[in-house]
This record gives structure tokens, C-alpha cells and sequence, in this order.
């Protein structure tokens, strides 16, 4: 379904994305793990249309990301067209992203009217449909300010797999949760994944990477250093700067990481 290859990105003199090779299919999830500045989030804001790459590819469904190649070289896509590529990918952000003065079926509800044009009604069903499947149903009508972060963060998931994407994108989206709202988050990703949505994922959360995913891609200072199943990953680490990064992870939970 995605495929990136050789995908750069610079911002000013930094190189940040050095030459990313990355597939996902249809039904997997793939995570992203690596160190803070690893180029991990500035990838998925590729993927998203949310920083234009400078060099490679980034294809979704066969069809180039951002741009069409007409004289051999790379030209911009309309804005018109690039809105409709994204509406293909939802992203779920570390921060919310709530509209303050909507309710939760309302922020649901947006994306539905105004991008994909469905009348209010229907609209409203297929919002309560997902509140419902988040565990929010009998909070549509709060505001976020009468949420607490991992409800907020659900209703964020509601809204992004309401559109009906093709791949739905998570950047660390529990780290601005306390503890305890951290598993309602993951038990709702987590069903996703077990029906078969495509996600890429961008998470420290170790456990929740091991057990949920399909494939793993450990990036260090803009590369793919290793990738494999989670068994590859966290068993079998030929990397030493991965066997670094999960060593911490084994401190803090044994050897269950």
C-alpha cells in the first residue's frame, strides 16, 4: 500500500531523512522506533503531505505522493489534489488537536461534512458510530475541556478512522498522557490492528510495539538501521546502537521487552 524509497528531507543545512526505504501492505502494522531526532515524525509528516520530501519517492496505492513527474522531472500537485491524497491518510497527532469549540461528535463530524461532503445527518451516524466504538458514545456532547487527555486523545482516533483512510498515522500519541490514560489508548489502537487497519505507528511504547506489530523499522540519525518482526527486533538486535536504545527498554521491564 506505502512505499518509500530513498525518501530525503533537509531543513536548512541539517539532513534529517537520509535515504528511507520503508513498504507497508494492506492489514499491517509498522512501527517506528528510534531515539528523539531520529527523523521518525518529520517521516511521517512526509507520508502526510505535511513537509514536502526533497529527494525519493513516497507512493501510496502506486500513485507518488505530493507530485507527478512530467518531463522527467517532479511537479507539485494542486492543492486540490493534494487535500484529496491526504484525505487517503489519517494522522493522530501526539497533541490532540481538538477544535475547543466543537463538541467531541462535532470534531468527528467536521472532517466528514467538509471534506468528504456528507450532509449532516449522516454525518452525525457515522460520528456516534465511532464514539461508540472509542468508548465515548455517552460523551459526544462534552467539549475537550470536559475530557480528560486520553479521552481527547480517542475522540482524535474517532475522528481520523471516520474518514475511512487507507492508512491511519500515529505519532507518539500517548506521550502527553499520564500513565494511567495511556492503556485506554493503546486497547484502542490495538483493535484496530486486530480488524485489519493499516497503520504506521511512531511509539515508545515498547510492549504495545512488540505485541501489535507486524513489522519494525529502527531508524538512527535520519536511516533505516535495522528492520524485521518484533522477534528480529527486540531478540535478535544486530545493531549496536538498536541494542542501546532497547537496553533501556530491558532495565525498566526485563526481559519481557
Amino acid at each position: 500500500m506505502l512505499q518509500a524509497r530513498g525518501v530525503r528531507k533537509s531543513f536548512g543545512t541539517v539532513e534529517v531523512l537520509k535515504g528511507i526505504d520503508l513498504d507497508v501492505r494492506q492489514g499491517q502494522v509498522v512501527s517506528l522506533i528510534g531515539a528523539s531526532g531520529s527523523g521518525k515524525t518529520t517521516f511521517l509528516r512526509c507520508v502526510n503531505l505535511l513537509e514536502e520530501h526533497d529527494g525519493g519517492d513516497i507512493l501510496l496505492d502506486g500513485d507518488p505522493i505530493g507530485y507527478r513527474v512530467a518531463d522527467g522531472r517532479r511537479k507539485r500537485l494542486s492543492e486540490t489534489k493534494v487535500s484529496a491524497q491526504r484525505a487517503r491518510i489519517g494522522m493522530v497527532f501526539q497533541s490532540f488537536n481538538l477544535f475547543p469549540h466543537l463538541t467531541a461528535e462535532g470534531n468527528v463530524m467536521l472532517g466528514l461534512t467538509k471534506v468528504l461532503g456528507k450532509g449532516k445527518a449522516e454525518a452525525r451516524d457515522i460520528a456516534g458510530h465511532w464514539l461508540d466504538r472509542v468508548g465515548l458514545g455517552a460523551r459526544r456532547g462534552h467539549y475537550p475541556y470536559q475530557l480528560s487527555g486520553g479521552q481527547q486523545q480517542r475522540v482524535a482516533i474517532a475522528r481520523a478512522v471516520a474518514m475511512q483512510p487507507r492508512l491511519l498515522l500515529f505519532d507518539e500519541v500517548t506521550s502527553a498522557l499520564d500513565p494511567e490514560l495511556v492503556a485506554e489508548v493503546l486497547g484502542v489502537m490495538q483493535k484496530l490492528a486486530e480488524e485489519g487497519m493499516t497503520m504506521l505507528v511512531v511509539s515508545h511504547e515498547m510492549l504495545f510495539v512488540r505485541e501489535v506489530s507486524h513489522h519494525v523499522v529502527f531508524m538512527d540519525q535520519g536511516r533505516v538501521a535495522q528492520a524485521g518482526s518484533p522477534a528480529e527486533i527486540f531478540d535478535r538486535p544486530e545493531n549496536e546502537r538498536l541494542k542501546g536504545f532497547l537496553g533501556r527498554f530491558h532495565a525498566m521491564f526485563g526481559q519481557a521487552v
